[in-house]
């Protein structure tokens, strides 16, 4: 089962496929989502990273939370379900 996580602090000029590249060397990224302003289109500085299951999800958190990427130390956690 595929494992949702909160990424915090990513740069404002990575995009969804650079995102992608970073986390992949933790296994496999299912999906990618920078969310951005509504009316600028700019990135909002967070997202989701959706990995193939919770292992891989835990081996994500490991390698990337409080670390740094593209200059900013970045928050990675397990997302909050609504």
């Amino acid at each position: 089962m595929s494992t949702k996580l909160f990424v915090g602090g990513i740069p404002f000029r990575m995009s969804e496929e650079e995102l992608r590249g970073a986390f992949s060397v933790a296994g496999s990224v299912l999906s990618v989502f920078i969310a951005k302003e509504r009316d600028t289109k700019r990135p909002r500085g967070f997202g989701f990273v959706e990995m193939a299951n919770n292992d891989e999800a835990d081996n994500a958190i490991s390698l990337f939370n409080g670390k740094e990427i593209g200059g900013r130390r970045v928050a990675v956690n397990l997302a909050q379900k609504a």
